[in-house]
């Protein structure tokens, strides 16, 4: 009989979060050893993991940290993913997105390939996901990561439930500092998360994206029967509709639709910028 006792058996449980059975089968294929236990039961919970490879990662958490640098500050993001919103509430997964996304922010990772290399407790982040992964029974995947930096950085987490941690989350970065313009910032990263602008202006969006919506504006009102002489200004005024919609700075302001996004900011003394938005699973 392997030489552990009940108190081990609990402390294990604890350790791992494994079922009981598990944790006495590791207990005595590993006679009493601890460590090797843990890493058998590890090596389970991965085994389990990777039957759910092909299982959808629809829920999740957004989560930000920021901290000051020489220029200012620096902003980095993820968005870490699992199958449920059961699992998504459940305190160790976002003890898990807390774990992560320190060692993201620390190691300096700008995106997801370089933060699940990140070193985390002698072992890397994708190590940490991995094990968790086992340990909750579900395929779980860090989605998304960004850094941003820049003179001043404001953020905002957004709950779409109640019962589940923020789902969408946005940095917003602006040339200057100052009471007002970080509450102007504030405005503007509840809007972003509202109204979920694609660029911050139209200088941004790409040639072939303006080409097509052109094309189409073109299309739609040739066929609304629209004078041939009157199509190049119909199109350019349907292609600043496109702009208006999809552009931060074009955007009429959510908070007061009189007034635009870029004119807010500037009326309060700042500039945009850029900004970054995350929605678990878009």
């Amino acid at each position: 009989m392997a030489n552990y006792t009940i108190q081990d058996i609990k402390d294990l449980r604890a350790l791992t979060g494994a079922g009981m059975t598990d944790v006495k089968k590791a207990l005595d294929e590993a006679e009493g050893d601890q460590q090797k236990a843990i890493e058998l039961i590890r090596k389970r919970g991965l085994a389990k993991a990777a039957k759910r490879e092909g299982n959808a990662t629809s829920e999740g958490l957004v989560a930000i940290h920021v901290d000051d640098v020489a220029a200012g500050q620096v902003a980095t993001m993820i968005e870490l993913n699992a199958e449920t919103d059961f699992v998504v509430k459940n305190e160790k997964f976002v003890a898990l997105a807390d774990q992560v996304l320190a060692a993201v922010a620390a190691a300096g990772a700008a995106d997801a390939e370089a933060a699940l290399a990140a070193p985390v407790g002698g072992e890397t982040v994708a190590d940490l996901i991995a094990a968790a992964a086992g340990t909750l029974g579900e395929k779980i995947v860090l989605a998304r990561v960004a850094r941003v930096e820049g003179p001043k950085v404001t953020t905002y987490l957004h709950r779409t439930a109640k019962d589940l941690p923020p789902s969408i989350g946005v940095v917003v970065v602006t040339t200057t500092s100052g009471e007002a313009v970080e509450a102007a910032a504030k405005d503007v990263a509840q809007h972003v998360a509202a109204m979920a602008p694609r660029y911050l202006t139209r200088e941004d969006v790409p040639a072939d994206v303006v080409d097509k919506e052109r094309e189409i504006a073109r299309e739609l009102s040739i066929a609304e029967g629209k004078p041939e002489a009157a199509l190049p200004k119909i199109v350019e005024g349907r292609l600043g509709g496109f702009f208006k919609e999809n552009v931060l700075l074009e955007q009429p302001l959510a908070k007061d639709t009189k007034t635009t996004v870029a004119k807010h900011v500037e009326a309060a003394g700042g500039e945009l910028a850029t900004f970054v938005r995350f929605r678990v699973g878009n």
